[in-house]
């Protein structure tokens, strides 16, 4: 296989130096050396190779859904000067394995970025129908092709292996989450889709029972009201009135750091503004206590050291032995991560 020159990462834009320190990190893990090179605000980390050696051992050392700051990654060269009449032979060109199951044209997400989904949409059509042309595009292989456009001339173009890299073009999913009563139950859908994938309909059943630690104003709850699952509402906040009609909710006004359950639950969720380190050690009480049997969280970030701090956190909840954690920055996290905790198999 041509090894490509460098890996594109996609991240959330402010958060390209915790990208390159993790990639860099589980690189070093497995032998390879990486230097990466960013700039604040892109969105993006181009890592490439300390001694030349090619990178695809990464695809195969490394899964993806272990990574936390990486939406999307893939191997890619650099196409340049690309004239506005004359794209897709160029990007065909530049598609070098013998077959693609697929293809992804994206951009950075940032404001900049988006001013060429236009373009990418325009460009994927002919891209597709440009690979069937060539006889190169084929279901059965494990690669799919993907471009980045860095402006109307250039592009990174190369491919990604599509069982070990994110699901959705950027890592951003499409969620439509009308009636809900804030953002923050986008946060929990997303938790749900990527953590839990094919087991969601399994262990989020009607009848089962949640708590959630700091309710107000009730996002996360509705996610379980939907699902018609009992929830204990923990916030000294008010909720929407809707919510409290359906019949699911306990609503506990008591400070969250403090409650306690009469018997276990099956869920645990919380959203709570407050010190990683706070809300860790409450979680861990939860666990170690045996009062749920998952749980989902979120831990809000540090300004610096953010990668390290995560690193330390998740050392921290390895306390809970027989319990497993998955930790990712979702889309729709801001300055913070999710973390799925569960115990045995699901």
């Amino acid at each position: 296989m041509t090894a490509p020159a460098s890996m594109i990462l996609f991240c959330r834009a402010g958060f390209e130096k915790e990208c390159a320190a993790e990639i860099s990190t589980r690189a070093s893990e497995i032998g390879v050396a990486l230097w990466c090179k960013t700039k604040e605000g892109d969105g993006v980390v181009f890592a490439n190779s300390g001694d030349g050696a090619p990178l695809d051992a990464l695809f195969v050392e490394l899964r993806f859904d272990e990574l936390i700051f990486v939406r999307d990654w893939f191997l890619a060269h650099e196409v340049s000067d690309m004239q506005a009449g004359d794209r897709v032979d160029p990007l065909l060109d530049a598609l070098v394995l013998d077959a693609y199951n697929g293809l992804w044209v994206t951009h950075a997400d940032t404001t900049e970025g988006r001013t060429l989904s236009k373009l990418c949409r325009q460009l994927t059509g002919r891209l597709e129908g440009g690979l069937k042309s060539r006889a190169k595009y084929r279901p059965s292989v494990t690669m799919r092709a993907q471009i980045m456009l860095v402006d109307g001339g250039n592009a990174w173009v190369g491919h990604a292996p599509s069982a070990n890299a994110a699901p959705w073009p950027m890592g951003v999913p499409r969620l439509k989450l009308g009636g809900a009563p804030s953002r923050s139950a986008a946060k929990l859908e997303e938790a749900f889709i990527w953590f839990l994938g094919d087991h969601a309909e399994a262990l989020l059943r009607p009848g089962m029972s949640a708590a959630d630690l700091g309710a107000a104003p009730g996002g996360w709850t509705w996610q379980f009201v939907r699902r018609s699952i009992r929830v204990v509402a923990v916030d000294h906040g008010a909720l929407r009135d809707d919510l409290m009609m359906s019949g699911l909710v306990d609503h506990c006004r008591e400070d969250a750091f403090r409650f306690k359950p009469n018997s276990p639950l099956d869920w645990l969720v919380c959203d709570i503004v407050d010190k990683p380190s706070r809300v860790t050690s409450r979680i861990l009480l939860w666990l170690q206590s045996g009062w749920c049997r998952f749980a989902i969280f979120n831990l809000k970030l540090p300004m610096n050291k953010r990668f390290a701090e995560v690193e330390r956190l998740l050392f921290e909840l390895s306390a809970a032995q027989s319990w497993s954690f998955s930790a990712k920055q979702l889309y729709h996290d801001r300055e913070e991560i999710t973390v799925f905790a569960h115990r045995g198999r699901y």
